[in-house]
């Protein structure tokens, strides 16, 4: 990987509140799968090309299908999502695009019917974790490389 700063050493203290949310987004009752379907597409949404490679890569070590992988762009019209999955997903959009698309009440209450307040607050959470990161890595100059 090629940055423009090394910022893990020259800013420790906020990284290292940054590792300290996530290790407390991984102990959320959030499956793993979802995280990961989460943290692609907020990065598809961003163009955040570093983490879109790390996070499928870590999808497949987890055992999530190329054909997941590959359709999670267009979730909404695939049939292979849970229904938690994609209201997981289009929070993740509403969040992301949050200047256009805010949270509306009707989106919240869906949501909620499948998952608890907690989950709820631990889904925004995941959410606005993996947009810092994005954020984070282009701003760094973070690439992916072929491996």
């Amino acid at each position: 990987m090629s940055q423009r700063v090394d910022y893990y050493n020259v800013a420790p203290d906020a990284m290292k509140i940054m590792m300290d949310m996530e290790k407390y987004t991984k102990k959320s009752t959030i499956n793993r799968a979802t995280r990961e379907l989460i943290k692609i597409r907020v990065s598809q949404i961003n163009g955040c090309a570093f983490c879109i490679d790390m996070h499928t890569s870590d999808a497949r070590k987890m055992g999530e299908t190329e054909q997941r992988i590959y359709c999670l762009n267009a979730w909404n019209e695939c049939t292979f999502y849970t229904l938690e999955e994609k209201l997981a997903l289009v929070l993740s959009e509403h969040i992301t695009l949050i200047p256009n698309k805010r949270v509306p009440d009707d989106l919240y209450n869906r949501v909620r019917e499948y998952y608890n307040e907690k989950q709820y607050v631990d889904l925004v959470l995941i959410i606005n974790q993996i947009n810092s990161w994005n954020r984070i890595s282009i701003a760094m100059g973070n690439t992916a490389i072929e491996k």
